[in-house]
């Protein structure tokens, strides 16, 4: 065996072990870092050829691995903006030039002075909009928006006694501008247990059984409420009673809403994001995407914790989450680091002994060589 090669063995031992420490180090300073993944440090050997009766001594080669497949822990918080991905799937982000897509999962976004959410490391996160065009999720918070009602379930109780024959009631529908449309509706008695109501143009026939419940039951009617643009909205008057009390006219639950300016974000598990407006109105804005690859572990890991596709790793494939065999989005929460520090710590303690045992072999092989050439003194 070579005393050279003998002490080029202990250096590649020592350099292989200060790869090692440093992954360590990477590890345990973004133990914190929304979205890390841990990198570890595989070693294999490198073998020399050697002769009948002596031994070359080679060296050992790393890996650099990291580990993005592993699921970090879900930390909640206060934020809407803040997402994290369940399971498998990467956040679409591109960089502020906006040329480069890279694939992410450190959601902690917020908005920019233009209403575009951009993460902590400066990336732009990508959605899909209402046309099918994909660009950088931008929330908009001054456009008002309104919504036409569509459906009402009108609730009444009718005297069963009494000389009263005909009671009137208005209700508030809105149109597709948030515009009030007041419809009045009209209950006329015209016999024993059998009331009309009238709604628009609509008539409909209302009879009751000894019980004060209709009998036969009814169905829900079209009614025109806007005659210039046409809108129609379903009544349901299937709960009106005919009882021995007075007449009275439950408050009618109809949908829609008038025109309010959006002020809260409600963001699902399939990344549907919709504006709410203070007067209760929705408003879809886009559609965050995920993106999945054949091998996650072999990303190419970029600064700003970010990865990027690669042959190893496979092409990406874009779609949505808590569909097919995407993760969901959790709103309000973090997915955390997958760094154990009590493992980083042990792996620590591990190349330091083992950077101290190959350092004695290059001071053994130092010390023999003096040896030797003392030899000819």
């Amino acid at each position: 065996m070579s005393l050279y090669g003998m002490m080029r063995t202990g250096v590649s031992g020592m350099n292989a072990q200060s790869n090692r420490l440093g992954t360590v180090a990477d590890n345990i300073a973004n133990s914190g870092t929304t979205g890390y993944k841990r990198s570890s440090t595989e070693f294999s050997t490198l073998v020399l050829p050697s002769g009948q009766g002596s031994y070359s001594s080679g060296a050992v080669k790393t890996t650099i691995r990291t580990s993005i497949a592993d699921q970090g822990l879900l930390q909640f918080t206060n934020s809407g903006l803040d997402l994290a991905v369940q399971g498998d799937g990467f956040f679409v982000v591109t960089d502020a030039g906006g040329v480069n897509q890279f694939l992410t999962r450190a959601g902690s976004f917020v908005e920019d002075k233009d209403g575009y959410m951009v993460n902590a490391a400066g990336y732009y996160l990508m959605a899909v909009n209402a046309d099918g065009t994909m660009a950088r999720a931008q929330v908009d918070r001054t456009t008002p928006s309104a919504e036409a009602s569509t459906v009402a379930t009108i609730t009444a109780n009718l005297p069963s006694q009494g000389t009263a024959t005909s009671f009137t009631r208005t209700v508030t529908a809105y149109g597709g501008q948030g515009q009030q449309i007041p419809v009045e509706i009209e209950y006329r008695r015209i016999g024993e247990n059998e009331w009309e109501v009238d709604v628009g143009d609509e008539t409909l026939t209302l009879s009751f059984d000894e019980n004060g419940f209709l009998d036969p039951p009814v169905g829900p009617i079209q009614v025109e409420v806007d005659a210039a643009t046409g809108q129609q909205v379903t009544f349901d008057f299937g709960r009106t009673t005919q009882l021995a009390t007075g007449y009275e006219a439950i408050p009618a639950s109809i949908d829609g809403f008038p025109a309010g300016t959006p002020d809260e974000l409600e963001i699902g598990v399939d990344g549907r994001v919709t504006a709410l407006s203070d007067s209760g109105a929705s408003r879809f804005l886009f559609q965050i995407p995920l993106a999945r690859v054949a091998s996650p572990d072999n990303l190419a890991v970029l600064a700003g914790n970010v990865f990027q596709q690669n042959q190893r790793s496979g092409e990406s494939t874009i779609g949505f989450a808590d569909n097919g065999n995407y993760g969901k989005i959790v709103s309000g929460a973090l997915e955390g680091s997958n760094v154990d520090i009590a493992e980083e710590l042990t792996s620590m303690i591990e190349s330091q002994r083992n950077y101290t045992a190959n350092s004695k072999v290059f001071q053994t092989g130092s010390e023999l060589l003096d040896v030797l050439v003392n030899l000819k003194r």
